[in-house]
């Protein structure tokens, strides 16, 4: 187990009956519906993968899936997120990319984003994938999350991070928050149970404010819900982990009268000292309708992430054709760039990622 203090004393009971309600069997079919967070996204769309997005295409994967042959036979699969976040688009931009610069077609899956798609890279259903970084370090360390717990992902390689995951601590107007510590006693929308947005919702309130789920109501229910909870009151304030601007927060606040709380820097540093891989962040005023100030707050990294049996070749390969072709990106373009593309990576490089950025 690892020294951190915040991964210990995350509420696992709490995680663990969100597994249960997924109808979780293992880390395979987690969804985090939030973690990519969704952007808002509640991986309604496809998140359950049955639209085909294990990524077989109808086969058992053992012709090539593992990369190890090369050529443009082998299909690499690439799960995403849901629909209404940045991970699918971003990765059909991917997509192209690595169609017209390598040998290599590319399937995107929609799924329910980053616990999810640890469990698909874990157990080989996926090639690549898009994660949170705090999610990748407790996968990679068997901790932090239930569906990891004692359970290390030991074939999860990274490979480049990309862009920060904003946090969204979105308020209702009428319950007249500040600060952290005055949701004490509120109704908090955390995220789905077992999400990725549930652990840094978490984890945030207990550094920031020492308050744990004995101290507010705490609600679960993916962002769509969880919008409709702030629309009618029914909730005071909601977390939202996203690359701003998050699409569904957009749309809330052009029909709602919406806050999303600033936090002090006592507040930011405090998320910091007990979370290594939170980093400062800050949303535009401007970015969301009716926010015109800028807001403080804190971030993960979004990342690609891949298995450690994987072709070295091909994920050199996928590498260089999205880093010498950044240019061609229209999502995120201010963040993804070769020289930002290690900051906070939680978990060691595959070799072919690491030839590349070498």
């Amino acid at each position: 187990m690892s020294d951190n203090p915040i991964s210990e004393r995350i509420d696992r009971r709490t995680l663990l009956r969100g597994a249960a309600a997924a109808g979780v069997v293992g880390i395979a079919g987690c969804s985090d519906n939030g973690g990519d967070g969704g952007d808002g996204s509640d991986g309604s769309d496809g998140s359950d993968g049955s639209d085909g997005s294990d990524g077989m295409d109808g086969d058992d994967g053992s012709d090539g899936s593992d990369g190890e042959d090369g050529g443009s036979a082998d299909v690499i699969r690439w799960h995403a997120g849901g629909t209404g976040g940045t991970y699918f688009p971003l990765s059909g931009e991917f997509e192209g990319i690595i169609e017209d610069n390598t040998d290599y077609p590319v399937e995107v899956s929609s799924t329910g984003a980053s616990v999810e798609n640890v469990g698909s890279l874990g157990n080989g259903d996926a090639d690549f994938a898009l994660i949170q970084n705090d999610v990748a370090y407790f996968a990679r360390n068997g901790e932090g999350l239930d569906a990891f717990d004692g359970s290390p992902v030991e074939n999860l390689r990274g490979v480049a991070t990309l862009y920060p995951e904003t946090i969204h601590v979105l308020l209702n107007p009428e319950a007249d928050v500040s600060s952290l510590s005055d949701l004490e006693g509120m109704r908090v929308n955390t995220g789905d149970l077992g999400s990725g947005t549930q652990v840094n919702a978490l984890q945030i309130l207990e550094s920031a404010a020492g308050l744990t789920t004995d101290d507010f109501e705490e609600q679960n229910t993916d962002f769509t819900q969880a919008a409709n909870q702030l629309r009618d009151g029914d909730v005071d304030a909601a977390f939202v982990v996203g690359g701003w601007p998050v699409g569904a927060v957009e749309e809330l606040a052009t029909t709602t009268d919406v806050q999303i709380l600033n936090m002090s820097d006592e507040e930011r540093q405090a998320a910091r000292d007990d979370a290594s891989w939170f980093a400062d962040d800050t949303i535009p005023g401007g970015t969301y309708e009716g926010i015109d100030e800028d807001v403080n707050t804190v971030s993960v990294q979004a990342m690609i992430a891949t298995r450690s049996e994987y072709s070295a070749d091909a994920v050199e390969s996928v590498t260089e054709a999205i880093f010498e072709n950044v240019d061609q990106l229209s999502i995120k373009t201010d963040f993804i760039s070769v020289d930002s593309a290690q900051d906070g990576m939680s978990i060691e490089l595959h070799e072919g990622a690491a030839r590349y950025f070498e």
